[in-house]
């Protein structure tokens, strides 16, 4: 029996939970966890230029196991190559606002430090006009990669992935639990599988 693939990019738009989903997985493969926010964002949110966010993910994913949460186009011709498998979250759009909205508030009441020392301001995220929203985001994209994912997915370059869709966080649960448990049972893969 083939391992399951321990090279894994985990896309979704924001608050779908992708880097939540992208730790459990790595953790439980023993795999490394690599956030593109965090190679992107330098403190005080200042933005990693597009060829040093790219020198990052190639650095990052060199290893023979590795578990990456992020959509940056600037390093998809780098990540997706290397992978074996892309997870795609594609919740509905009601459910993703909630978890963002949930998300939002609890980082900006506890204050929470991310990357590089960086915070998030809820009266940021409320003027949903400002490019600085994550709202604003989440309604600029959510559309748009429900329609270029399967495009990108069906190119020839990336016939060598296996796509997971999943769209709802209990088909979520169930195909990690299922992946964990083959993941487990299975022969490691050596480098370069």
């Amino acid at each position: 029996m083939a391992a399951p693939p321990q090279r894994i990019v985990v896309i979704g738009t924001t608050g779908s939970g992708k880097s939540v989903l992208s730790a459990r997985l790595a953790h439980a493969l023993g795999a490394a966890f690599v956030e593109l926010d965090a190679l992107h964002w330098g403190p005080g949110w200042t933005a990693a230029a597009p060829e040093v966010l790219r020198a990052r993910a190639e650095e990052a994913t060199r290893g023979p196991a590795w578990v990456v949460a992020g959509n940056y186009r600037h390093v998809r011709d780098v990540v997706w190559p290397r992978a074996r498998a892309i997870v795609w979250l594609d919740y509905a759009f009601p459910r993703v606002f909630w978890r963002l909205g949930a998300r939002t508030l609890k980082r900006g009441v506890t204050r929470e430090v991310l990357w590089n020392g960086n915070r998030e301001y809820l009266w940021e995220h409320a003027m949903l006009w400002s490019e600085r929203s994550l709202f604003h985001w989440l309604f600029k994209t959510y559309w748009r990669n429900r329609r270029e994912y399967p495009l990108l997915f069906a190119r020839p370059e990336h016939a060598h992935l296996e796509i997971v869709r999943l769209r709802t966080p209990r088909e979520t649960e169930a195909w990690l639990e299922a992946f964990l448990a083959s993941a487990l049972t299975s022969p490691p893969t050596r480098p370069g599988n």
